[in-house]
């Protein structure tokens, strides 16, 4: 079993600017794959979403109006209307709709807080939202794609085993 741990170490010396880029192009090829994702969204599409891994020295915020993400240094200030907090494989994995959201958060594993309805609008856009990460990620390895994918896959189980959450 890979200690998950040793795998994110190598995160805390990526420079801002790299992660920044990362999570951009990780961001847009979820929106090429799937551009409807925010439209269940309503008014709460000009909210801010902030998402804060506890495990990464960085937090991420979405407008979905203008289908950006900014990138900063945990810590830092993050304007957000409305910010999730915890373990970032329980995020990825509640951003593809695959746990049940609340059951992560009533066992006290991921922490919400501000605007609780702008909260829900994004769990409900994100519950049929079909997105899979790890193909995701997958798809900017070329030819191996199909390998990548599944050893990302892999690690998403064993950190969701690790975090007590069961993948559906």
């Amino acid at each position: 079993m890979l200690a998950l741990h040793r795998l994110m170490a190598p995160v805390h010396m990526v420079p801002l600017p790299i992660a920044a880029r990362i999570a951009s192009m990780l961001f847009q090829q979820v929106l090429k794959t799937h551009p409807n994702l925010f439209d269940r969204l309503g008014e709460y599409s000009q909210s801010r979403f902030g998402f804060v891994p506890t495990d990464l020295p960085f937090a991420f915020s979405i407008r979905p109006s203008s289908r950006d993400i900014q990138t900063v240094r945990r810590g830092a200030a993050l304007a957000t209307d409305a910010t999730i907090t915890g373990p970032l494989f329980l995020m990825l994995a509640l951003a593809e709709g695959r746990v049940d959201g609340d059951a992560i958060f009533f066992a006290r594993k991921l922490a919400v807080s501000g605007d609780m309805e702008a909260i829900l609008a994004l769990r409900n856009a994100l519950d049929d939202s079909e997105i899979d990460l790890a193909n995701t990620v997958g798809s900017f390895s070329g030819p191996l794609k199909s390998s990548v994918s599944a050893l990302l896959s892999s690690i998403r189980r064993q950190a969701l085993k690790a975090h007590g959450v069961a993948w559906s």
